[in-house]
């Protein structure tokens, strides 16, 4: 398995694309979108799950939206075989409900082992998962090395798989300020990052999840690269925050070192269209 960071997915002499351009050629446009397929989100009313579940629906696919609320617990197993019974394809976008490090880790480890259990009986044949980019990078982590650990039981199973590894999400800069807030200032270090919209993570997977399987990582970012401390700090000026944002090299992100590399994609990342002053213009209300 290739590396998705700091070369091609694909060696230079495979005379192969690579998976980056592969999943860029597979648009809703493409003979794939034509084939009425049983689809199951996993985390289906979430973030994610919400957008991605009506993007296919709307392309009219047959979509389960599972979550606990629905009555389909990865972690328990309830409700899985009859969810996904006919499904051709499984998105997996569920979130750990705490980043502690131990009960992340026995989330996605128990949720991914029978989640990809409860496939295999029933003969999914493409299970699709979300991930983060820099995941492999930032193991000091313990909510990194839970994904990493994710993603290492996607890859053993023999299921055809598609890992996709999106950068930070432009809904939640708000949280990254508030966890590095100290009184009126926001504490960040001025690593570099290429954040993206939600909206444009669900079409990328969408695109993935109607495509043939690759079997490898890929991932996907917002169209600019930008500096931690300067995206909290536009974020905060549009709202009309007061807080003050300090640029501290020292600093943490979510309690672990970062540096330009950490946050940002490999050579050959999809690139979401939505630039963030786009969004903060239709996300805030303008005064």
């Amino acid at each position: 398995m290739n590396s998705c960071y700091g070369k091609p997915l694909a060696n230079k002499n495979d005379n192969l694309p690579d998976a980056a351009t592969v999943m860029k050629s597979k648009s809703f446009s493409s003979s794939n979108m034509n084939k009425h397929m049983k689809i199951v989100v996993i985390g289906g009313s979430g973030l994610i799950g919400t957008k991605l579940v009506n993007n296919l629906r709307q392309h009219g696919h047959e979509v389960v939206a599972a979550s606990p609320s629905s009555g389909v617990n990865t972690i328990t197993g309830e409700g899985l075989a009859k969810a996904l019974t006919g499904a051709q394809v499984v998105v997996d976008v569920a979130n750990a409900p705490s980043w502690e490090d131990k009960a992340v880790l026995e989330f996605f480890e128990t949720s991914g082992r029978n989640l990809l259990a409860a496939e295999a009986v029933v003969g999914v044949g493409h299970h699709v998962a979300l991930s983060v980019v820099g995941t492999d990078r930032l193991l000091a982590s313990g909510y990194f090395r839970a994904k990493m650990a994710q993603e290492n039981l996607i890859k053993a199973s023999k299921i055809p798989f598609t890992i996709v590894r999106a950068t930070q999400f432009f809904e939640f800069v708000g949280g990254i300020a508030q966890f590095s807030t100290e009184g009126a200032t926001v504490r960040l270090p001025s690593a570099l990052m290429q954040p993206i919209a939600a909206d444009d993570v669900a079409a990328a997977l969408a695109d993935v999840a109607i495509a043939e399987p690759l079997n490898d990582t890929v991932e996907v970012a917002g169209p600019e690269p930008i500096r931690m401390d300067e995206l909290v700090r536009r974020f905060l000026s549009a709202k009309g925050d007061p807080r003050k944002v300090i640029t501290d090299v020292r600093a943490l992100y979510y309690g672990t070192e970062v540096n330009d590399q950490s946050l940002v994609p490999g050579d050959n990342p999809r690139l979401g269209p939505t630039r963030f002053e786009d969004w903060l213009s239709q996300s805030i209300p303008q005064k």
